[in-house]
């Protein structure tokens, strides 16, 4: 039997711009890069994020599509996002699951690895 199968990397950068460390509120950017790594085609159809602050504060976000789309993809294929967050601490982290359907409607799941979200300076 066919395999259905989503890879997933994520790419991070902090946004200067949309950050308040005063106001307690630190933005980044993410880009996800989802291929099919599997041999039959398949749609993303939802999402779930699990964001963490270093607080110990977790958000939980779930909706149908990424950033108003539910792409279909062949063997092989990628598609691109990027998306953002805002966090209360300057470092947290974030993980997920994609929600995905085959062709002929069988369900599966492509985890997204837990990835860092780091403001830079805060490094020592």
């Amino acid at each position: 039997m066919a395999k259905p199968q989503f890879t997933c990397s994520v790419v991070v950068r902090p946004l200067a711009e949309q950050t308040q460390p005063d106001a307690g509120q630190y933005a980044f950017a993410y880009t996800v890069t989802i291929q099919n790594s599997g041999d039959v085609a398949a749609q993303l159809v939802a999402r779930h994020w699990i964001i963490t602050d270093a607080d110990g504060h977790t958000e939980e976000v779930r909706g149908l599509a990424v950033v108003g789309h539910q792409p279909l993809l062949k063997p092989g294929e990628l598609f691109e996002y990027t998306s953002w967050t805002r966090i209360g601490t300057s470092n947290g982290t974030m993980r997920g699951t994609f929600f995905c359907m085959t062709e002929d409607a069988r369900p599966f799941e492509a985890p997204i690895p837990e990835f860092g979200l780091t403001v830079a300076s805060t490094l020592h």
